[in-house]
Order: structure tokens, then C-alpha cells, then sequence
């Protein structure tokens, strides 16, 4: 074969090249058509039935010089790559997307305390509320540090039924009194929407923990309400997970919430769970929430407290959430991971000191 014929072969062929570009890209812009109908009407984007079909009729088709198998391979990944076309525009249309809402959402809390933008924010409290010279305690340590929200836990969803299940609306009354006295916001999880309405006098961020991440009831009836919310993720959950649940909250109104990464579940056994600091730009970058780090459920070591924190910060997070008590050795939950006054000065000194926190 001549040089002429092998070039005007080549030329035929990125003829061709141009042309399966232009059927793939229409084929694409057809697909996304689908996507879109498909989303108005509810309907998954997967129909194995229909792939099926559109494969039998390829193979039937098919003439050759490709094998039956090498078609129903080369247009799996056609099909594929379409499907996740698909999900990459569902993302985008998220109300919690960065795409439809390019600056940050800067939460503003009573007294003028922001989430996200150019300041950091410590959370900091016991894991539960146990009584009111406790969350006293703690609260009056909080304030001479200069942390302005302190957590606590009235409702405690615990793994075993016979745990301490928290003090319930009593724990949401002292937190909020321990709270007034000090000049603090609060911060509680709430696990039954039908105690919302009534918390809303005591909290002023409700939380969804971990366990009820995928608690979508619980999600809307929180998106209902004026007050804005912390989600945390789930013990297990994807990050698409995780996001998705964020929307549950946004499409129902409440356009205030934050994120927090406590840590997954993994094989790992040298920590509680396994914090995924990867999570942080992850979250930053497709998202326009807030996005904070609870070092305490995600490490369950005080040892690590400190270079876990400056990790966060520096991956982008907006906040830390730690866990407090005056004396953790008798706590009634987190007895092993929570900081004593003195441990906690010494973290936030430390993670301040950083230049890490803003």
C-alpha cells in the first residue's frame, strides 16, 4: 500500500471520527431530553427493560466485521456514560448545588454569629444534657474561652435501648436556660417531628443527627420551620446521600443549613469511625452550604483531637464541633472522647494558635 492510500485512509477515517462525534453528542442531547422528562415525572433513570431492547435490536442489526459481544460492549458503555449524564444534570439542578447558586451561603445566627464565609465557628458542649450544674459548668467555661454556640443532647438515639436515651424536653429547658445565663446559642438534635414546634423555644439550630439522616420525614418537617438546621451525616452514607438529604430540607423552604462531617463507618478500627476529610472540598466545591467537622464522633480519641481539627480547617471547613463535660470520666454517654474544661482550653488555644481558624 502506498503512502498516498494509507493517508487517504487515515483521512477517511477521522472523517468518519468527526462523524461519530456529532451522532454521539446528538445522541447525548436526546439522552438529557429524556433525563429531564424523566425528572418532571418521577421516574427512575434506569430502565433495564429498555436497554435490553435497544441492545437486541443493535445485535440483530449487526452485520459485521464486530462480534454480537463486542457491539453489546461498546454500546453498555455509550449506554453507561448516558446514564451518568443523566445524574450529573440531576446534581446540578439540586437547589443545595453550587451550579445554581455560585456564592456561599453564609448562615447569620441571633446576635449576629455567622456559619461560613470568612469567619470560623467552634461548637462546643457535652454529648448530653445530664443537669443543670453540668450544662452550667460547661456553659460558663464556654463563654471565658469565647465560643459562642454550645451543643447538648436532649434526645439521645443510642445504639442499645437500654442507654441513656437523654432528658428530653427538660434537657432542651436547661440547655436553653445554661445558654441565656451565658450569652450562647444552642445547638440539640431533634428525633420525632412531633417535638419541633415545641423546641423551637429552646433551640436555635435544630440538628438531624447521623441516625436520622435518612429520616426523610423528619428531613421535611425540619425544612418546614424557620430555624436553621446542622445535618449530620450518616454513619454509612455516601456523600450523593448526604446531599440528597440536604435537599429534602431545602425543597420544603428552609433555605439555612449547614453540614457536618462526623466521621463514616469503616473496617478501621484505631478510631471510632473514619473521618473522611476528603468529604470537606468534596462538599465545598459542589455545594454553596456551610460545611463543618465534628472531630469528636469521627475520631473518638482525644489524642487526635487537635491535628484532626487543624486538618478540617485547613480541607476548608467552616467550623468544628467538639464535645465538653466537667467531668468526662462520670458522663452518662461519650464518657471516653469527651474533653474536660481544661483539655478543651488547650485544643482551642492550640487550634487557634494554627492560623487555621479565622
Amino acid at each position: 500500500m502506498s503512502n498516498v492510500e494509507l493517508e487517504g485512509l487515515r483521512a477517511r477515517l477521522d472523517e468518519i471520527n468527526g462523524q461519530l462525534l456529532e451522532l454521539i453528542s446528538e445522541r447525548a442531547q436526546v439522552v438529557q431530553e429524556i433525563g429531564a422528562v424523566k425528572e418532571k415525572q418521577g421516574v427512575p433513570k434506569f430502565d433495564p427493560e429498555r436497554e435490553k431492547q435497544m441492545l437486541e435490536k443493535l445485535v440483530a442489526s449487526n452485520k459485521g466485521p464486530f462480534t454480537s459481544g463486542t457491539i453489546r460492549t461498546l454500546f453498555k458503555q455509550i449506554f453507561s456514560a448516558s446514564l451518568d449524564l443523566q445524574s450529573t444534570d440531576h446534581k446540578k439542578s439540586l437547589l443545595v448545588a453550587r451550579k445554581n447558586h455560585a456564592e456561599d451561603t453564609v448562615i447569620v445566627l441571633p446576635g449576629g454569629v455567622t456559619v461560613g464565609g470568612l469567619s470560623s465557628l467552634m461548637v462546643a458542649g457535652p454529648c448530653s444534657v445530664e443537669s443543670e450544674l453540668q450544662t452550667r459548668t460547661v456553659a460558663a467555661a464556654l463563654q471565658k474561652a469565647g465560643v459562642k454556640v454550645m451543643r447538648g443532647g436532649a434526645f439521645k438515639p443510642r445504639t442499645s435501648p437500654y442507654d441513656f436515651q437523654g432528658l428530653g424536653m427538660d434537657g432542651l429547658r436547661i440547655l436553653r436556660e445554661a445558654a441565656t445565663e451565658y450569652g450562647l446559642l444552642t445547638i440539640s438534635e431533634i428525633v420525632d417531628p412531633r417535638h419541633i414546634e415545641e423546641a423551637l423555644d429552646y433551640v436555635d439550630v435544630i440538628q438531624v443527627g447521623a441516625r436520622n439522616m435518612h429520616n426523610f420525614e423528619l428531613l421535611k418537617a425540619v425544612g418546614e420551620v424557620n430555624k436553621p438546621v446542622l445535618l449530620k451525616r450518616g454513619l454509612s452514607a455516601t456523600l450523593d446521600e448526604f446531599v440528597h438529604a440536604a435537599e429534602y430540607i431545602m425543597s420544603r423552604g428552609n433555605m439555612e443549613i449547614m453540614l457536618i462531617e462526623r466521621g463514616i463507618r469503616t473496617y478501621e478500627k484505631s478510631t471510632r469511625n473514619t473521618l473522611d476529610i476528603s468529604a470537606v472540598p468534596i462538599l465545598k466545591q459542589e455545594c454553596h452550604l456551610p460545611v463543618l467537622v465534628d472531630v469528636t464522633h469521627s475520631t473518638g480519641r482525644k489524642d487526635i483531637l487537635i491535628p484532626c481539627a487543624k486538618a478540617a480547617l485547613a480541607a476548608g471547613a467552616d467550623g468544628i464541633m467538639v464535645e465538653v463535660h466537667p467531668d468526662p470520666a462520670t458522663a452518662l454517654s461519650d464518657a471516653a472522647q469527651q474533653l474536660n474544661i481544661d483539655e478543651f482550653n488547650t485544643f482551642f488555644n492550640e487550634v487557634k494558635a494554627s492560623g487555621l481558624y479565622r
